[in-house]
């Protein structure tokens, strides 16, 4: 007998554990079968509530705090919109997650997303490659963000046709982004002058969300801009800023808990 048709048999639960003797050092492997792809669907013995699979992504993101809801209503409702709040508020992933099914939607042309390419607090010296390869440590958890809500492969497929475009914010001054959808990360490292030549690319049709936390910026002291255009944007009526609190936070319980003395 071959070997795939040992592992097959192996897979599948056909050997016959009467052959092995209780004293035998051989053992037949336990297979657990209990799990089916029809789980949940009303079919088998798998079926029923205390049977769901679970499963990470969902279509129709749902706000799991006051303020996440907070901010999907703002993304809906204006064009411009800043969230401010600590590390794992989701931020970034409602962001982006609105930005994908504004694109799914056909309600923008593309995406564009920016991040400052800052160090957070030491240097990692020259990056090898061309100019993506230096790039793309500082821009990985914007990929992390699309994977989440696309395939990769769906990802490759819209940056290649332009639909989808992840650049630095040294790259973003002189253009106009129109039909677009926007999101800024990390503004916190982004400095007033910056911020301001990135809040004045905003261009018909599109909607902007910058995101950060001003109290974990890699800048020095001062320099970090965020906190200072949030207070001046914040009295514009078409304007929305939304400011996350400890409460929002949706990772581990223990972040909540270190960012309250830290």
């Amino acid at each position: 007998m071959t070997k795939r048709a040992l592992k097959r048999m192996a897979r599948e639960g056909e050997f016959n554990t009467a052959q092995f003797e209780d004293d035998a050092k051989v053992r037949r492997l336990p297979v657990d079968r209990s799990w089916s792809p029809l789980r949940g669907q009303g079919h088998g013995q798998n079926s029923g509530p205390e049977a769901e699979r679970d499963q990470g992504y969902m279509k129709t993101i749902k706000a799991k705090s006051d303020g996440q809801a907070a901010l999907i209503e703002a993304i809906d409702a204006r064009n411009l919109v800043l969230a401010l709040g600590p590390a794992g508020t989701g931020k970034t992933y409602l962001a982006i997650a609105k930005a994908v099914e504004a694109l799914e939607a056909g309600r923008v042309g593309r995406i564009v997303l920016s991040r400052p390419a800052v160090e957070a607090g030491e240097s990692i010296g020259f990056l090898p490659g061309e100019m993506e390869d230096k790039l793309a440590p500082y821009l990985r958890p914007l990929y992390d963000a699309l994977s989440d809500r696309l395939s990769m492969k769906r990802v490759r497929a819209l940056m290649a046709e332009g639909l989808i475009e992840i650049a630095p914010v040294g790259f973003m001054r002189g253009r106009t982004l129109n039909n677009a959808f926007v999101v800024i990360d990390e503004a916190q490292n982004c400095t007033y002058v910056q911020l301001k030549m990135l809040l004045t690319r905003l261009g018909w049709h599109s909607t902007m969300v910058i995101t950060g936390d001003p109290n974990q910026s890699d800048l020095l002291p001062g320099v970090s801009g965020l906190g200072d255009v949030a207070n001046r944007l914040e009295a514009l009526s078409d304007i929305s800023v939304v400011r996350l609190k400890d409460q929002d936070i949706v990772r581990h319980p223990l972040v909540a808990s270190m960012l309250g003395v830290l």
